[in-house]
């Protein structure tokens, strides 16, 4: 009587608790069961290009097809935006919606054997600002406007520029043909274009007006540049037109602060010249040239004298084939360098000849470096890249300051054939370094072999065959970014040197040079 009395109780809890999961699993007994086909599993949803969804999920074998759905700014599909037919063999899949959206996504399976259509299954994204903006070309940027291109026939009704509050009205042919041109701007000014349809952007683009040559001094390919500098007072501005200045190749050495930059950014001034600085060398710029060394010229920027300098700064310009340093200051030169600054150049096959680091610092103090939006293809290969010895020239609690930010490294310092040939080979007592988004491929390089260089502030690098650069563990001296990816970068033709990306993450991760990510 006992045991009845058990089973009784045994089976009533039992009832009690499929009573009780019953709603929860009916949609899975139902796709278990022959009547419904199975819903999509694993569906995630990925933003690609600001506008369009990349969507894959688990693919079951008794789908003939899958219905997806895209509901904007509504969550309960009251109105549908978007509906698309996606085989199997299609995922993943991408497609194209609008800008600056929230969208309910939900996918249901097609029976391949006449069952009933699958439940849904949903997921969200939410769409970048469109980008319809064509890149600025430099052919296209002046002194005072600018020309914009976007997608012809394209729904736009206006253009703003910041800073300024510039308000430019699209008209009828300018949508057509895709082309405004805007002006009232102001020279060697960062602005900011937003193309927009009534309050909703479809574009964003930045861009640096050019030069007004007002005071500068207009240099011709005939004119011979070394007495140009010669001849121009201290602190002067020389404007170099388009062409190939043969005139004077070789040496200039330099005895007051001057910028030297070309007319137009998209047809630089071709140069074969290097710099030598002296102590009233205050400041030197570079600026929209192309440099050449012709495998003849040293070291592209020579400080020569004990002193203290200001800015060195190369910017905008394609540098080549020089068998030195970029910038150096030699054993025995106590020099104080308030920053030298490398920014949307590409540096190719430099410092071949092994005399020296890229940037090399030997008894000088480089308060700070920064290199940004640059691309370094084979140089310093049989050297380190930055050098900063320790110097005690200009007192104590001096820090030595290094930002490494949004570059791609090709062949570089591929080597360990020396203890100090590595990337940051910094033996300056106070040190501190940044190196993020960039890009280093090709490599047997050491990040750091120094127990005085402290561990730089590592984010968002990406490591290809660079192996020790990414070390897990480095052991002793060494130092190395453990939290960078290794991903293959897919570079389009990296022996001609085009390093434009085709791996997805890395172009969603915004790593390496902006240029090559497209």
């Amino acid at each position: 009587m006992k045991a009845k009395y058990i089973l009784k109780g045994l089976l009533a809890m039992f009832l009690l608790l499929v009573a009780g999961c019953e709603s929860y699993n009916e949609g899975v007994l139902e796709d278990i069961g022959a009547s419904r086909a199975f819903s999509p599993i694993e569906l995630k949803a990925f933003i690609r290009n600001q506008t369009s969804v990349e969507l894959n999920w688990t693919v079951k074998s008794d789908v003939d097809y899958y219905v997806v759905e895209f509901s904007a700014d509504d969550t309960e599909f009251k109105t549908i935006y978007k509906t698309v037919k996606v085989l199997p063999t299609e995922l993943p899949v991408t497609i194209p919606l609008e800008g600056e959206t929230v969208y309910s996504i939900r996918v249901k399976g097609v029976s391949a054997i006449g069952a009933a259509d699958s439940k849904w299954s949903v997921t969200t994204a939410t769409t970048l600002t469109e980008q319809i903006l064509l890149p600025v070309a430099d052919a296209d940027v002046e002194a005072k406007q600018v020309t914009l291109r976007w997608t012809p026939n394209s729904t736009v009704t206006q253009i703003s520029i910041n800073p300024g509050n510039i308000v430019h009205a699209v008209t009828a042919e300018e949508k057509i043909a895709g082309v405004a041109l805007v002006s009232g701007l102001i020279s060697e000014t960062d602005y900011t274009a937003t193309l927009l349809n009534g309050t909703k952007t479809r574009g964003v683009r930045t861009f640096k007006t050019g030069i007004d040559i007002g005071t500068g001094i207009l240099v011709k390919p005939t004119d011979d540049l070394n007495a140009a500098i010669l001849a121009a007072p201290a602190g002067s501005t020389l404007v170099l037109m388009p062409g190939d200045y043969q005139v004077f190749k070789g040496e200039i050495i330099l005895d007051k602060g001057i910028t030297i930059r070309g007319l137009r950014a998209g047809d630089k001034p071709k140069l074969s010249v290097r710099f030598t600085l002296s102590s009233s060398a205050s400041n030197l710029s570079l600026i929209d040239l192309d440099l050449d060394g012709e495998k003849t010229q040293g070291d592209l920027v020579k400080i020569n004298q004990a002193g203290t300098y200001g800015k060195i700064i190369v910017s905008g310009c394609i540098v080549d084939n020089y068998l030195g340093s970029f910038v150096i200051a030699p054993t025995g030169i106590a020099a104080r360098v308030e920053s030298i600054t490398i920014d949307n150049c590409v540096v190719t096959d430099f410092g071949s000849g092994a005399t020296g680091e890229f940037i090399d610092s030997r008894a000088a103090y480089f308060a700070s470096i920064v290199i940004t939006k640059s691309t370094f293809n084979n140089c310093v290969p049989g050297r380190a890249f930055i050098r900063e010895d320790q110097t005690t020239a200009f007192g104590t609690g001096l820090t030595a300051n290094i930002l490494i930010d949004g570059c791609t490294f090709y062949k570089v310092t591929n080597t360990i054939s020396a203890g100090g040939y590595q990337i940051l080979y910094v033996r300056f007592l106070n040190n501190s370094t940044i190196v993020r988004n960039s890009i280093f491929a090709e490599t047997i390089a050491r990040y750091i072999n120094q127990t005085a260089t402290n561990a730089p502030a590592f984010s968002n690098n990406n490591y290809f065959n660079a192996l020790t650069l990414n070390l897990a563990n480095p052991t002793g001296a060494l130092k190395s970014d453990s939290s960078g990816s290794a991903l293959n970068p897919q570079f389009a033709n990296a022996t001609g040197g085009d390093f434009t990306i085709s791996n997805q993450t890395l172009k969603d991760n915004g790593v390496g040079d902006p240029r090559w990510i497209k």
